[in-house]
């Protein structure tokens, strides 16, 4: 009796190219269902799955029918309620009302919402889907490559100006050890029968002359073994390595000072998180910059950006001249993209939102691909976004948006970030 074990990956019963049809047909529902968790789930826990459910209605499958109107003739099956010419009530819709996608009813039967789960790369693949980096034009993030000649290990084949001197020689000395070796413990074994043979005979007779005469053969094979030889040579090897030509760097810039209460910092970390996630997954090559602020700025690593409890007063032109700076010592415009990402809740310092409005002209915005600001808040547009407003008027790769609650998080992301046709 044979036993089959089934050690496929998709596993019993289940198979990935009848799913990946499935999500393809049933692409709009999941997009919307997954749109709705996203209000629900907290923005740490965006990298898990979902179980998604679609409803019923839209799992049905197209059949032909009958339309309305014309002359038929049917032949129905006997029954003993009806009689011709009797009139048959329309069943009541709804469900029993068990399952998720059924409404109450006392009478009737009906269907639940169709329910499956989606993997962590699925959602992911459909939450950011329609998302992008703008204004990727003009210098391509790491699709254009050029290659540098790196080390890699030896080979026996190569120039002799990248021949291995050491590398050879120890080669060389190896192969001698090892072809002396058998010779060398054969003279001996017949030194010591030599002497054993000299206490019975003397140097002429024919056996000592013949052993003599082996050792002088063996003596001279080994002075014939070359020093070095051909495939002892090795050289250095070097292989091209790809080097990316260009690259980006997103500054993710973070207002903690004392006007942002603890709700609208948690707003503004939920979004950096969403972004933080957006651009790892999506973007191989890219370099995110933490900048946090009050009335001094400073770099940060991340968990210091996303747990800090720092505090104090608001100068955000503080923010703007560090990353100004950060862009002339690190990131040369000509071989970067550069975005910004500046969430605040708007207050600022009177004279300072000046201050910032010059250095975004002057320092920022000439050298930026994309720059968005984010305000959270539930009141008013406060100071900043009145000056900043001026800005978004006189460059087209400057954007606002306000926050005024956690379910605003993501809307707003994917309006910032929404794929554009070229």
């Amino acid at each position: 009796m044979a036993q089959i074990v089934d050690r496929r990956l998709n596993g019993k019963n289940k198979s990935a190219v009848n799913r990946q049809k499935f999500l393809r047909r049933f692409r709009k529902q999941i997009k919307k269902s997954i749109e709705n968790v996203i209000s629900e789930r907290s923005v740490t826990d965006l990298d898990k799955g979902e179980k998604i459910s679609i409803p019923k209605k839209d799992t049905s499958e197209p059949f032909f029918h009958h339309g309305q109107g014309g002359h038929r003739d049917i032949v129905h099956p006997g029954n003993k309620e009806f009689h011709q010419g009797d009139k048959i009530p329309r069943p009541q819709g709804g469900g029993s009302g068990q399952g998720e996608g059924s409404e109450a009813s006392d009478s009737g039967e009906g269907e639940d919402d169709f329910v499956f789960e989606l993997s962590r790369e699925e959602f992911l693949q459909f939450f950011f889907e329609d998302l992008e980096l703008p204004n990727l034009v003009k210098t391509q993030l790491s699709t254009i490559t050029e290659t540098r000649k790196v080390r890699a290990g030896h080979t026996s084949e190569g120039m002799p100006s990248n021949i291995n001197v050491v590398r050879s020689l120890t080669g060389a000395m190896g192969r001698r050890i090892a072809l002396r070796g058998p010779y060398k413990k054969e003279i001996k074994e017949i030194e010591l029968e030599l002497d054993n043979l000299l206490k019975r005979h003397n140097e002429t007779d024919p056996v000592i002359i013949n052993l003599r005469e082996r050792i002088t053969y063996l003596k001279g094979r080994i002075k014939r073994i070359p020093f070095i030889d051909s495939f002892d040579l090795r050289y250095d090897n070097r292989i091209d390595q790809p080097v990316p030509t260009t690259q980006a760097v997103m500054f993710c810039i973070m207002d903690v000072s004392g006007s942002m209460g603890r709700e609208e910092k948690d707003v503004a970390k939920r979004f950096f998180m969403l972004l933080y996630l957006f651009l790892t997954r999506t973007y191989e090559k890219i370099q995110i910059v933490f900048i946090s602020h009050h009335t001094i700025a400073s770099e940060v690593d991340e968990e210091t950006f996303f747990y800090s409890r720092e505090t104090g007063g608001t100068v955000v032109s503080s923010a703007l001249k560090l990353m100004a700076s950060i862009i002339q010592d690190r990131y040369p415009t000509n071989d970067w993209n550069i975005y910004a990402a500046q969430a605040s809740d708007g207050d600022n310092w009177h004279n300072d939102s000046k201050i910032c409005v010059e250095l975004l002209n002057k320092e920022i915005m000439p050298f930026v691909q994309y720059y968005s600001y984010i305000e959270i808040t539930s009141d008013r547009h406060q100071n900043l976004w009145e000056e900043y407003t001026d800005i978004q008027s006189n460059w087209d790769n400057f954007a606002m948006e306000k926050i005024e609650k956690i379910s605003d998080i993501y809307p707003v992301f994917k309006k910032l970030f929404q794929k554009h046709d070229a």
